[in-house]
């Protein structure tokens, strides 16, 4: 008896399991292939090359305006936030903070990501997708 409540289990959760893997993996092409968010969010080594161990931990940036032009300028961010679970930006936002922004493109006090940073305006299924990957990051 106990067997079979296990089998009935299993058979609910795989499907479930199954798309959860396929919404993270799709969450991952977004945020890396389309997005490329490791380009600014991931750390490279002394070779330039994006240290993938490290992958979207935060990050210093190589590279910035040559002179600031305007006031927007001045709020250039030297440094890219960490966008795993085990980063500050999490801790700040939270889950749906993130979510919302990549929805709305303005963070949870109204306002928009500071330069150089885009603004995202994104299909909630594609945000939840997002959010999905990065919560896979979780060390």
């Amino acid at each position: 008896m106990r067997s079979i409540q296990l089998a009935a289990m299993l058979a609910l959760a795989l499907p479930l399991l199954a798309q959860d893997k396929k919404q993270v993996e799709y969450g991952r092409y977004l945020a890396e292939e389309v997005g490329k968010c490791q380009e600014c969010h991931t750390p490279r080594l002394e070779s330039g090359e994006i240290d993938s161990s490290k992958a979207l931990e935060g990050a210093t940036l190589n590279f910035g305006p040559l002179k600031p032009a305007d006031k927007a300028m001045e709020k250039w961010h030297k440094n890219a936030p960490g966008l795993t679970p085990d980063g500050k930006l999490w801790d700040k936002w939270k889950e749906e903070g993130i979510r919302n922004y990549l929805i709305t493109g303005l963070n949870p006090k109204g306002g928009k990501a500071d330069i150089p940073m885009p603004t995202y305006k994104l299909k909630p299924a594609d945000a939840d997708a997002i959010v999905a990957y990065l919560k896979s990051l979780k060390k």
